[in-house]
């Protein structure tokens, strides 16, 4: 038999995570604001960029990404942290379908646009979808999140099947928790 072997996204250093960041934070590109919400959610690139305002219950802090743009094919809540909705919130004036809109009205920013802001900021070694591992290191090394806990915010199945049918909850309580944590150190 032959093996694949898994191909890993080259991921940044947590430790670097708040001076890119507050990078970020100075630039008025709608890519830099995705991509900052993006960091800050631990999402994949196609759920962010995807996102439209029916899927956000701003009186909750809660976005709700559904089941057919989840890889997984399983509904994902998200809770919004302050950080999160700040970003967010002035996006609405746009009156836009998605929260993120490209070029086109009514249509998502391209699923390049956050790649090649990584570029013309010239960050190396770095690709979107590797913040994932960014944040899953910190809930380790940083936090000391549970497994449970790290592996279901980033929208993860977590044990054999037998336990997931008895293991129900999506954690949110405790994944919020964990969320106001990064939110806080990434933002510094």
């Amino acid at each position: 038999k032959v093996k694949a072997k898994p191909k890993h996204h080259k991921a940044m250093r947590w430790q670097d995570v708040p001076a890119f960041y507050a990078d970020l934070q100075g630039r008025d590109a709608m890519a830099a604001k995705a991509l900052m919400f993006t960091c800050l959610t631990g999402s994949r690139t196609s759920e962010v960029l995807g996102m439209q305002w029916g899927e956000i219950d701003f009186d909750e802090s809660l976005w709700t990404c559904p089941a057919e743009r989840m890889k997984g094919g399983v509904v994902h809540r998200v809770p919004l942290t302050d950080e999160m909705l700040a970003i967010i919130k002035p996006l609405q004036a746009m009156k836009s379908d998605y929260v993120f809109e490209g070029q086109k009205r009514h249509k998502p920013l391209s699923n390049m646009a956050m790649l090649m802001l990584l570029r013309r900021m010239q960050v190396e070694g770095v690709t979107v979808h590797g913040f994932r591992s960014t944040f899953r290191d910190w809930a380790s090394e940083a936090a000391n999140a549970s497994r449970e806990v790290a592996e279901m915010s980033l929208a993860h199945k977590v044990g054999s099947d037998v336990e997931r049918a008895y293991a129900r909850s999506d954690l949110l309580a405790k994944r919020r928790v964990l969320m106001e944590r990064w939110s806080h150190y990434v933002t510094g």
